[in-house]
Formats: structure tokens, C-alpha cells, sequence
């Protein structure tokens, strides 16, 4: 009987940006959040600054997912359409062409030519795509599936740090924004490192230097902005 083994592969694109996402939902809003707290802003201010900064980024995450991944689709249509027509032009030498990668990868040539005669016959495109182009069904770009992860996560990242200035006092703000927001990330970046099958620590760290690196750089911007004001 056969088993079933469990990869992870099938998960690439809408983890990639799920994570995209919500870190970038989390580590923008927190920031802004900083910054314009730093130009000594209100709490309300904070907010309508923050919420706007919600609204945008997930509309700009599905817009620029969707272009992006639909430029990688297209890509990879246009590429297996080209390898479709090679084929119908001249079966034989495209036979031969597969037979070949397989012979690179370790097959005698009977074989090889062989298993490209099987493959060809069952699926010529199919085969070309993935041993040829190495464009991969599970891995092949799924647009809208982009769209949506990137953008619903980062809503949900952006606002957990509005939450954290509507339950915080003001003078508190800063600090209460900041570690919460550094603690998000690491429970974001450990999950997304799990799931994928890295390490959930050094995930964790990364992500959380880089959301610390952010606000230190934000706060003075609005520190500045706030002085001169």
C-alpha cells in the first residue's frame, strides 16, 4: 500500500502571501502609528491616520499581488504555449529534447527515451512544462488566490495595532504600540517559519528586527515633523 506523505510545496503561494501580508499590515501601520504619535498627534488623529493607512495598504496588497502574479502567470502561459507549438512543428526532435533531460539526470539512454515515449504520450505539454521549463501544477501562479491572502492579511496585521492605540493611554502609546507590535511579529514570522518547514526561531527573529528596524526609523521622522510644526 502506498503512504501518504505530507510536503509542503503545495502551500508556497498562498503562504508567501499570507505572510507578505500580514507582516507588512502589522510592521506599516505600526509604524505610521509611531511616527505620527512622535509628532506629539492625538489619539484620535492616530487613529484616522491608522485606519486610513488600513484602508490603503490592503487595496494597494490586491492590486500589486494581483499584478504581479498575474505577470508571472502570464509568463508561464506564454512559455508553454511556445513549447505547445515547438511541439506540434516537430514532435520528434521535441522528444528527443526530453529524452535528453532525462539522460542528464541520471537515466541510460534507452530509458530516457523510453519514459520520454510514456510521458509525451500521455501529456507532451505537461511534461515540456514541468522537466523542461520546470513549471510546476502546485507551484504554477494563482493570482487571485494572491490577491486575496495578501490583502485580507494585511487588514487583519494593520489592525492589531489600531486596537492596541484604542485600549492604550496616550502618553503610553508609543511603547505600548511598539512591543506589542515587535511581539506580533515574532508569533508571525515563528508560525510562518513552521509552517513551512524552516526554523520558527530564526524566523521569529528575523521578521522582529526588521518591524524594530521600521519604528526606529519612523519615530524621529515624526519627531522632526512634530518639532518644526
Amino acid at each position: 500500500m502506498l503512504h501518504r506523505e505530507k510536503h509542503r510545496t503545495d502551500r508556497i503561494g498562498w503562504l508567501r502571501a499570507t505572510v507578505l501580508g500580514a507582516n507588512d499590515g502589522v510592521v506599516s501601520t505600526a509604524s505610521l502609528i509611531v511616527g505620527v504619535a512622535a509628532a506629539h498627534a492625538t489619539s484620535a488623529q492616530i487613529l484616522i491616520a491608522g485606519a486610513t493607512g488600513l484602508v490603503a495598504g490592503t487595496m494597494s496588497m490586491a492590486a500589486g499581488e494581483y499584478v504581479s502574479v498575474s505577470s508571472q502567470a502570464d509568463t508561464e502561459a506564454a512559455d508553454i504555449a511556445v513549447e505547445e507549438g515547438e511541439i506540434a512543428a516537430d514532435p520528434g526532435r521535441e522528444l528527443i529534447e526530453l529524452a535528453r533531460i532525462y539522460e542528464s539526470r541520471g537515466l541510460d539512454p534507452a530509458l530516457a527515451t523510453q519514459v520520454a515515449e510514456q510521458l509525451t504520450a500521455r501529456d507532451a505539454s505537461g511534461a515540456h512544462a514541468r522537466d523542461e521549463l520546470g513549471i510546476f501544477y502546485a507551484l504554477r501562479a494563482k493570482p487571485v488566490q494572491a490577491a486575496f491572502a495578501s490583502s485580507g492579511s494585511f487588514a487583519v496585521g494593520a489592525a492589531m495595532p489600531l486596537l492596541t492605540v484604542v485600549v492604550s493611554a496616550e502618553r503610553y502609546l508609543i511603547l505600548l504600540v511598539s512591543k506589542f507590535s515587535l511581539l506580533l511579529l515574532a508569533l508571525l514570522g515563528g508560525a510562518a517559519a513552521f509552517a513551512g518547514g524552516a526554523s520558527a526561531r530564526k524566523g521569529a527573529l528575523s521578521v522582529t528586527l526588521w518591524g524594530a528596524f521600521a519604528m526606529v526609523i519612523t519615530a524621529p521622522v515624526g519627531t522632526l515633523f512634530g518639532a518644526v510644526r
